[in-house]
């Protein structure tokens, strides 16, 4: 049976406005322009640059609206037009000043213009003397190396895609013998299809000295033990002294085990980090910066508004004027709307790196990572009373320039632990503890991570082990065994 019944209940609820407010502080200063650029590009009523003012414009305008007819009557209080053209009170952006350095101007990146990598291979492959089958092979090969130099694929898959793509048949043999062709272009070592491939043949076109030669046998016969590091095994292996291990070892080390990032014509678009913020120290103090690229001069469209008002005073109400008149107050809204969500996420960044700036005055005065406080997402956010999640997207994505290089901002946030004295201390100053230590220790016995977590405990930090693994992981260290050197 349905029954109709009244349920009133609270629900929050975020309006566009909102959402896009969210986004907009999520961006970093170059998606920030490109976003800015888009919407300079879809909405006329916006404009860039600083609006200079006629006297002619200075008028005031009535607060009167002509009415439309009865039956196709518009509401004044919705199109609200003396909220963009009375003079009674100035907008702030008409006053607003930005100061900006020489250093703030929007500079293009050129594009580097030259031959990308696979068109560089297959220029020296002109210089072959190849058959028709043997060089479509051959480009075919070419164009399956990647960014790295390596190929990458079975030889069975590429003798398949041979045929039913390029309609080469041919045979795994074949296909092997124009590789050996593609292994002498340069860089040395690209098409190989494995780490061991791409060192022995860099070691097959060196100078063949004694230690390139015990370099050739060791990485074409013993490789598995050589990554492992199992030294004794190689000595006994090839009967040789500790003295010839390492230089052939010294010989492996200056190998390059990407050729393809070798070829200085690549392309690749290299992405370059643009600072949100700066932090400089002036007379002992720290002192505060957004960079002025987030902060663009803008203005509401004196055009649009002076069509907004054309209608206003016409006395003939048509069907397409007044869709004209809501066309224009939309466009208008959004633009009125657009720069004050610009000014909001200036304030949000600068206040929310504030609060990170003085939170962690300690590290920013002397640069000394084990003087960082443990912070975390909720710290800030009480701080400044706003949500943990605005913080967080200003430090996922945010970077500050700091007089000890350019720091992305999420890396001052740890959590904490307590060391033997009751204190409570960042796990980011126990990680720069464990990699000093593990930079002095001795590399022919490199300490376990047992070792490391009993010399931590006489610094003062009770961790366990697997924490001490945990942390070295983070760091991108290897274990004691893949650490030790000869």
């Amino acid at each position: 049976m349905l029954k109709q019944y009244l349920q009133f209940k609270l629900s929050q609820k975020l309006s566009p406005q909102q959402i896009q407010l969210m986004k907009l502080i999520q961006l970093p200063t170059q998606a920030f322009e490109q976003r800015l650029k888009q919407e300079l590009e879809e909405n006329p009523a916006l404009e860039g640059g600083k609006e200079t003012l006629d006297d002619d414009y200075d008028d005031n305008f009535d607060n009167s609206t002509d009415d439309y007819d009865d039956n196709e009557s518009i509401n004044s209080d919705d199109i609200n037009i003396d909220e963009y053209l009375s003079d009674d009170e100035i907008p702030d952006y008409r006053t607003q000043a930005n100061n900006y350095s020489a250093d703030d101007d929007e500079k293009s990146m050129p594009y580097a213009a030259g031959t990308s990598f696979t068109q560089h291979l297959i220029n020296q492959l002109n210089t072959f003397r190849l058959d028709d089958e043997e060089r479509d092979i051959a480009e075919f090969l070419v164009g399956s190396v990647d960014e790295s130099g390596y190929i990458r694929r079975d030889i069975m898959d590429i003798m398949d895609d041979l045929a039913f793509t390029q309609n080469v048949y041919t045979t795994e043999e074949k296909i092997k013998d124009v590789l050996k062709i593609v292994h002498q272009l340069d860089p040395a070592g690209v098409g190989a299809r494995n780490l061991q491939e791409c060192l022995s043949i860099q070691l097959h076109r060196k100078e063949k000295t004694a230690d390139c030669e015990l370099a050739i046998d060791i990485i074409d016969n013993a490789f598995e033990q050589f990554t492992k590091k199992h030294y004794k095994k190689l000595l006994q292996k090839f009967d040789i002294t500790e003295a010839q291990l390492k230089g052939a070892i010294g010989v492996i080390e200056h190998l390059n085990p990407k050729p393809g990032g070798s070829y200085s014509g690549n392309n690749r678009i290299v992405e370059h980090v643009v600072p949100d913020f700066a932090i400089k120290i002036v007379d002992g103090e720290l002192e505060l910066t957004l960079n002025g690229r987030n902060a663009p001069e803008l203005h509401v469209s004196r055009e649009y508004s002076n069509m907004l008002k054309g209608y206003k005073d016409s006395k003939d109400k048509s069907k397409s004027q007044k869709d004209a008149v809501q066309f224009i107050k939309q466009k208008l809204d959004a633009a009125k709307w657009f720069i004050e969500a610009i000014k909001q996420r200036q304030q949000t960044l600068f206040v929310t790196m504030s609060a990170i700036m003085h939170y962690q005055k300690e590290y920013f005065l002397t640069g000394d990572e084990r003087k960082l406080r443990p912070m975390i997402l909720k710290d800030i956010a009480d701080e400044i009373e706003m949500d943990v999640s605005t913080v967080s997207r200003v430090a996922n994505s945010k970077y500050v320039d700091t007089p000890y290089g350019t720091k992305l901002i999420k890396e001052f946030f740890s959590e904490s632990m307590t060391n033997d004295q009751g204190e409570e201390v960042s796990t980011r100053e126990i990680k720069k503890i464990l990699e000093t230590v593990i930079e002095d220790e001795n590399k022919k016995k490199p300490l376990t991570d047992e070792a490391l977590a009993k010399i931590l405990k006489e610094k003062g930090y009770p961790i366990a082990r697997r924490t001490v693994a945990k942390y070295r992981e983070q760091l991108d260290i290897p274990v004691a065994r893949l650490r030790k050197k000869i």
